[in-house]
């Protein structure tokens, strides 16, 4: 054991060296972010334009008011729209199989607090020019009928250090470090770690709290390792993580789970070893109709293996792709300049306004005096005096200074793409519903970028998901699927369902698919249009005769579809309709046969 604790500590000399070398490389980048913050909540401070900004010590001024352009328009473009999956398949054969993936990962979304990920994570992508999704799995959630689930945690920059010179993306670099501050019961509860004496580096983030630090790295073989610790303590060093590991006690012997050491094990040190194949105890039927056999020839058990992600668990959201720099380009940075503008325009109208007022002059007698309170006889000795005494009203003109300062703030909507339609104001260029569309339609596509980036994202998180599902979802996992008549039925996704054996007779698991957004879902969102949308179909004969009962029918199931309020009892009474007209037709017709009034012959 001395040994392991040797080579444990010489590892985590060569991590934390690391981690130091590629964080002050990062440092620049950390002092923008915290710049961007302050920014974005109002920071009044003036980057001095004339020699008037600076204080009398050489110190910069601040705004006494800020109009913040910078959050304005910012919190315009944060989107509450969470782009759903849709997985395609290679083969024709894998169809039903991407249709199960989907309808599990769209299950996961919903299970998720997406809505509040999302909501943090937009508002951040658009205030650093990105933000990360880390995907991991928790075995500690157990349920009646399942262990462990998926999570999804956001992570800000700040959080993150990437590999000095790796500007690409993620996937490109040999490793990258996270900090996550990490409450010293959550350590212990954790990794089973008491003690977090040492250097420190910065890492007590306050009482009760400590920073971890998680490096994740490729390990050369197609995996990936992963390396943790708080300040002198190694909470984690495994070389291959996403593989499976079974805890071993070194004094009994015995393998036990987390949380179930038993009487003779508790306290004591484990092993853990690394779990290459599953062994089954039952046939095994896979998807294509291939049984594998719980026992071969000689009685000995089958060993399937276990699948592996192969693929760092962290996801980089892009706001507008920039070469030569691994976050997008930030909008705090494009509208810094024009916010300061603002800032020193604000500051003087507010500085001419109070100095806006009533002046009264008198003449050099020191016996005249001016009571603000009651009014006062003046004694004047002469006609000269007299002229001297007289009112000046200052009101403080300020005609220019808006002109300049509505121009500034029009100038950053437009670097940005926002407009009054976009925004839901009163736009004076848009006379008609119609104009008031196009008008939107172009803002957004100024847009179009950034909602490209987003989709690239989740299409990976996606991707994600799908991957730690395969490797760690040991049960069956029921699902909604959703009919083309707005129907709920259920079904199940099995891992087991994706194994294949190749033509070598090897076993493997078919992870072969296209992960994207669905567009269509996207437009779905906005059910107000697409009701619209539907009924103008239906009005103009789209779908038929309007008067026909099979086209109302056809109409009404599509606003099911699009969640119309009632829509499915109207389609239901619809059809209990036309099913009693044509049961009442049918019966007529077989009375007028039985009468022999029914001419048969043509």
């Amino acid at each position: 054991m001395d040994e392991n604790r040797e080579i444990g500590a010489m590892r985590l000399k060569y991590f934390r060296r690391l981690c130091e070398i590629n964080e002050l490389a990062w440092q620049k980048e950390l002092a923008r972010m915290d710049r961007r913050e302050s920014i974005y909540r109002g920071d009044g401070l003036l980057r001095p334009l004339t020699a008037r900004d600076v204080n009398s010590d050489g110190s910069a001024k601040t705004a006494p008011h800020v109009r913040n352009v910078v959050a304005e328009n910012i919190e315009a473009q944060v989107s509450s729209v969470i782009p759903r999956p849709r997985v395609t398949a290679r083969r024709r054969r894998d169809e039903k199989l991407a249709a199960v993936a989907e309808n599990m990962i769209a299950a996961e979304l919903d299970r998720l607090p997406m809505e509040e990920i999302n909501d943090l994570v937009d508002r951040t992508v658009k205030i650093q020019g990105g933000a990360m999704l880390l995907v991991e799995w928790d075995n500690t959630a157990v349920s009646h009928s399942a262990v462990g689930e998926i999570t999804v945690t956001p992570v800000h920059p700040r959080q993150f250090i990437p590999q000095d010179g790796v500007f690409t993306s993620i996937d490109d670099m040999d490793y990258f470090f996270l900090r996550l501050p990490q409450t010293k019961e959550y350590i212990r509860r954790r990794y089973g770690a008491d003690t977090f004496d040492g250097e420190g580096n910065g890492n007590e983030s306050g009482e009760g709290m400590v920073t971890q630090y998680v490096a994740y790295y490729k390990n050369g073989l197609g995996g990936i390792g992963r390396f943790s610790w708080v300040n002198d303590t190694v909470l984690e060093d495994l070389e291959d993580y996403q593989a499976r590991y079974l805890r071993r006690c070194d004094r009994w012997g015995a393998a036990v789970t987390d949380g179930d050491e038993g009487p003779h094990c508790h306290g004591g040190e484990f092993t853990l070893e690394k779990e290459e194949e599953e062994i089954l105890f039952s046939d095994l039927r896979l998807s294509d109709g291939t049984v594998i056999p719980a026992c071969d020839a000689k009685g000995r058990r089958t060993g399937i293996p276990y699948y592996e992600p192969g693929a760092y668990p962290l996801v980089l959201i892009r706001n507008v792709s920039m070469f030569g720099q691994l976050l997008g380009q930030s909008d705090v940075d494009r509208l810094e300049s024009t916010q300061n503008v603002i800032n020193r325009i604000e500051t003087k109208m507010i500085e001419r306004f109070i100095k806006a007022g009533t002046r009264i002059t008198l003449p050099d007698r020191a016996d005249i005096r001016i009571d603000p309170e009651d009014s006062e006889v003046l004694y004047i000795g002469s006609a000269a005096d007299k002229s001297l005494i007289d009112v000046y009203d200052f009101k403080g003109d300020m005609t220019d200074e808006l002109e300049y300062a509505r121009r500034k703030y029009e100038e950053a909507r437009q670097i940005i793409g926002i407009t009054d339609s976009y925004q839901g104001r009163n736009d004076p260029t848009a006379v008609s519903g119609r104009a008031k569309e196009i008008a939107v339609a172009r803002s957004e596509g100024m847009l179009e970028s950034k909602r490209i980036m987003k989709e690239a994202a989740y299409a990976r998180l996606f991707e994600l998901i799908f991957k730690f599902s395969l490797a760690y979802k040991d049960e069956p996992r029921p699902v909604a699927v959703t009919d083309s008549r707005g129907g709920v039925g259920y079904d199940s996704f099995d891992r087991r369902d994706y194994l294949e054996m190749d033509d070598a007779g090897e076993y493997f698991y078919n992870d072969g698919f296209l992960f994207s957004c669905d567009a269509a879902d996207t437009l779905t969102s906005n059910r107000q249009a697409m009701w619209s949308e539907a009924a103008s179909y239906f009005t103009d004969g789209a779908m038929g005769d309007p008067e026909r009962a099979e086209t109302q029918i056809m109409f009404w199931t599509m606003m099911e579809e699009l969640h119309h309020p009632l829509a499915g009892m109207v389609r239901r009474q619809l059809q209990r309709r036309l099913e009693d007209e044509n049961t009442g037709a049918a019966a007529g017709k077989t009375a007028e046969e039985r009468s022999g009034r029914w001419d048969t012959t043509g």
